[in-house]
C-alpha cells in the first residue's frame, strides 16, 4: 500500500483524528436529517404540508436564524463523511472482526457500498451548501424534472429504469442489513459485534444497549421499505410516462395517502425514518472507522 503515493496519503489521513471526528459528526448530522424527514411525514399525516426529503429538512435550518451557519457546519461535516467513504472505496473497509482481513468478493463488495453512501453524503453536503447559499431547492421537483429529460429519448428510458432497479436493490439490501441484525457488524463493542475464540456474539442485549438494536431493526427495514418504493414508483414513472411519480421518497410518502390507511401507513413510514435517524447516533460514537 505504501508503494503507491495516492494511497498512502490517503491510508495517513485516514489515520488523522480530527477527520474521524468530522467524518462522525456527519454521522450526527445524518441522524438529525432523518428524524426532521419524519417529523415532516407526520405532518403531511395529518394533512400539513411540506418535502419530506433531505431538501425539505434542510430548509427548516434556513428558515431560523443563524440556519445559515447550520447549514455551513452540516455541510461540512457531510462532505467529511463522503471523504471517509471515498477513502473506504480506495483503502477498503474495515474488517468485520478485528484481526481479520476481508476475503477478495466481499472486499470490493464493500468498496462499491463505501462509494455509493459517498455519493449520498456528496448529494447531501450539496444540498446544504445550495440552501446556506439562498439557492435552495426541492430534491423532488428536480428529480422529476431530471427524469422528464431522460424520458426524452428512449436510452434515457432504460437509464430511468436501471436507476429504479437500483433503488430497489439497495432498499431490499437495508431490509436485509436490519432483519439479520448485520449492521451491528459496522459498530463496535459494547454495542457492535465481538469475536471471542472465534465465537460471535452480540453485546447489544448484554451491556443494556438493546434500544440500538431495536433501532438498527426498525430504522434500516423501515428505511429500506421506503426505498424500494421509491424505486417502484421511478419505473412507474417511466410505464406510465409521468416523470411526476419519480420524485424521490417524498412522491413515495405522499403516494401512501391514496391508499387504504393511508395514514397509517405514513405514519409507520415515519417511524422506520426516525428509527434509522436514531440508530446514526449511535454510528455517531460506535462506527467501525
Amino acid at each position: 500500500m505504501s508503494g503507491n503515493p495516492v494511497i498512502g496519503a490517503v491510508d495517513r489521513a485516514t489515520e488523522s483524528p480530527w477527520f474521524e471526528h468530522v467524518a462522525r459528526a456527519g454521522h450526527a448530522l445524518s441522524g438529525l436529517l432523518h428524524l426532521l424527514i419524519a417529523y415532516i411525514i407526520v405532518r403531511l399525516a395529518f394533512g400539513d404540508t411540506g418535502t419530506a426529503d433531505q431538501s425539505g429538512a434542510l430548509g427548516i435550518f434556513a428558515g431560523n436564524p443563524g440556519g445559515r451557519l447550520a447549514l455551513w457546519v452540516a455541510a461540512a461535516a457531510f462532505a467529511g463523511l463522503a471523504l471517509w467513504r471515498i477513502a473506504e472505496a480506495i483503502l477498503g473497509p474495515h474488517p468485520t472482526e478485528p484481526g481479520k482481513e476481508n476475503d477478495g468478493a466481499q472486499d470490493w463488495l464493500d468498496r462499491g457500498k463505501a462509494l455509493s453512501l459517498a455519493v449520498v453524503y456528496v448529494g447531501f453536503a450539496w444540498t446544504a451548501v445550495r440552501f446556506a447559499l439562498g439557492n435552495g431547492q426541492s430534491s423532488g421537483k428536480q428529480n422529476a424534472g431530471l427524469t422528464a429529460r431522460l424520458m426524452e429519448s428512449g436510452g434515457g428510458k432504460f437509464v430511468v429504469v436501471v436507476a429504479g432497479l437500483i433503488i430497489i436493490g439497495v432498499g431490499v439490501y437495508h431490509v436485509y442489513k436490519g432483519a439479520s441484525r448485520s449492521f451491528l457488524d459496522d459498530l463496535k463493542p459494547p454495542i457492535g459485534r465481538s469475536t471471542s475464540d472465534d465465537v460471535t456474539t452480540s453485546r447489544a442485549g448484554a451491556s443494556g444497549d438493546r434500544a440500538a438494536t431495536i433501532a438498527g431493526v426498525v430504522g434500516y427495514c423501515g428505511k429500506g421499505l421506503v426505498l424500494i418504493g421509491t424505486g417502484i414508483l421511478v419505473i412507474v414513472a417511466v410505464a406510465t410516462a409521468d416523470p411526476s411519480k419519480a420524485s424521490g421518497i417524498d412522491g413515495t410518502v405522499k403516494s401512501l395517502a391514496g391508499l387504504p390507511a393511508g395514514q397509517v401507513l405514513m405514519i409507520l413510514a415515519a417511524i422506520g425514518i426516525a428509527a434509522y435517524g436514531v440508530h446514526c447516533y449511535w454510528l455517531t460514537r460506535y462506527a467501525r472507522m
